[in-house]
């Protein structure tokens, strides 16, 4: 163990989880400053399963949707985290939780729909294809409806 690991396991050690969560907030900007895009995307590809380990995401997943879609306060919340891993450019884009979503609940679904029990699935499934079209489709005229649920059932059936 080098000189720099046993400071911070003399540091960690003396330090509550409170503090510990205080710390990790304000010290993000400065720890990432200077680090590319794609080096921030390596490292959280490095650290998620690690701080994942042991966690059951079905429960997490609707309390971090929460607080990533208002509930945060400032930049102490999911998205105030998430800002900052991602850095200035891709708010510059134009990156909003909306086109975050779109992009990152695919990915979400392709990786935890798996260990869910096949009636859950289910179930989950019926629901989200109904939400989906309800609020997907939200000022659409009725051709253009008809025109999703038609791309909806070509993508979807065998």
């Amino acid at each position: 163990m080098g000189m720099m690991e046993e400071m911070m396991d003399a540091m960690m050690g003396k330090l509550s989880k409170e503090e510990k969560l205080e710390m990790m907030s304000t010290m993000m900007g400065k720890f990432l400053a200077g680090f590319t895009v794609e080096d921030r995307q390596k490292m959280m590809e490095r650290m998620m399963p690690k701080m994942m380990e042991g966690v059951n995401m079905m429960d997490m997943m609707p309390k971090m949707m929460m607080g990533m879609m208002g509930g945060g306060e400032g930049n102490a919340g999911m998205m105030g985290m998430m800002s900052q891993m991602m850095g200035d450019s891709e708010a510059k884009q134009g990156l909003t939780m909306p086109r975050m979503m779109t992009r990152m609940m695919p990915q979400c679904l392709h990786m935890m729909l798996p260990g869910v029990p096949k009636e859950e699935r289910s179930d989950f499934v019926v629901t989200m294809v109904a939400a989906l079209m309800e609020q997907g489709s939200i000022g659409m005229s009725d051709e253009e409806k008809e025109g999703l649920v038609s791309k909806v059932l070509e993508k979807v059936r065998p």
